[in-house]
């Protein structure tokens, strides 16, 4: 009876590792199905349309805008001042969670009469509002942005990855965080050297990656602050309400910046 009972309980254990083996081998062969989907074709502006302060959705303003040896470009070669033309080259479609990654580099000089601070300042907008919903007069959509910057003076470090927040508000460690922009852990850059950027974003919490280093983390965006009541009146949301999905737009803030490898990874 001993020795029935001892082989009874292996059968039962062989087929529970069996069945636990199966459940992960299902596993693997779904995440292996989960690939990555190019956002940017590296030939045109397929998939993207730009908005600009002053400017009606999907006009090109000076073709900013533009592809080039297969990268993504924001040029100002055609202005003769930049006063506050800022835009957003957006996405046609919104996303909820994901990894996003691209690379990016500051390049040339920025274009005359752009602010001090936009200086090598530009940036990938995430749960961006829908760009129809933009007021014509309106510079930056109710966003979270993941900023990037470059150095301009040796001694003056400029971390790139920070997250700026307009219209919005986020928590870190917990507590809310109202400032408007939040300075990461990232490095600063001097050169026109890629920077390679990855954004990972989950249903709870968000982070940043700059050249494969976690820089910033951070949860439960909500909409507020800064910029909502300026921003359009179809967008509805309350200050306080979740922030859980939207569109990606990628900046221009008078520097001259280039994008390619442009990719998502939804969850």
């Amino acid at each position: 009876m001993y020795t029935l009972l001892k082989y009874s309980y292996f059968i039962v254990l062989v087929a529970f590792f069996s069945c636990q083996k199966t459940k992960e081998n299902t596993l693997i062969k779904t995440e292996s199905k989960k690939q990555w989907k190019p956002l940017f074709n590296g030939k045109d502006l397929e998939g993207w349309s730009p908005k600009f302060n002053g400017y009606a959705y999907g006009h090109n303003y000076k073709n900013t805008f533009s592809v080039s040896e297969g990268h993504l470009k924001v040029s100002y070669d055609a202005y003769d001042n930049f006063t506050n033309e800022y835009g957003h080259l957006f996405y046609k479609t919104p996303f909820s969670y994901y990894t996003l990654r691209l690379q990016y580099r500051f390049v040339g000089k920025q274009a005359k009469g752009g602010a001090s601070w936009a200086e090598k300042n530009s940036g990938v907008m995430i749960h961006c509002q829908a760009p129809e919903t933009m007021l014509i007069e309106q510079g930056f959509p109710i966003s979270l942005e993941v900023q990037f910057l470059g150095g301009v003076k040796k001694e003056i470090a400029r971390p790139t990855g920070n997250l700026c927040t307009p219209g919005t508000h986020v928590e870190i460690n917990g507590l809310k965080e109202t400032a408007h922009c939040i300075p990461s852990k990232g490095k600063t850059y001097y050169g026109e050297e890629w920077v390679s950027v990855e954004i990972e974003v989950r249903k709870d919490s968000i982070t940043h990656y700059i050249n494969k280093n976690r820089v910033i983390s951070y949860a439960n965006p909500t909409f507020g602050g800064q910029f909502l009541e300026t921003s359009s009146k179809k967008v509805q949301q309350k200050d306080g309400e979740s922030l859980k999905s939207g569109y990606i737009s990628l900046q221009s803030e008078s520097h001259p910046i280039e994008f390619k490898n442009i990719e998502i990874l939804e969850f």
